[in-house]
């Protein structure tokens, strides 16, 4: 029973991790892709729209132009 709470319990943590991903990448895109689009995008979509997203916060940094 202890394997089967532990399993739950890191299942529960990836699921969260997974949310929050898809939150802030709609978030960062500002109403243009919505949690659901986020949702049914694959690996390879989610990990090239965070690069993007890393490439335009260091850009912004750097030209000291506001953000938010």
């Amino acid at each position: 029973m202890d394997e089967i709470h532990v399993e739950v319990k890191k299942l529960d943590e990836e699921s969260k991790a997974l949310k929050k991903e898809l939150y802030k990448l709609a978030w960062f895109m500002r109403g243009s892709l919505g949690f659901e689009e986020a949702y049914n995008l694959d690996v390879a979509d989610r990990e090239i729209l965070s690069e993007i997203i890393k490439d335009n916060l260091e850009t912004t940094k750097a030209s000291q132009l506001p953000f938010f």
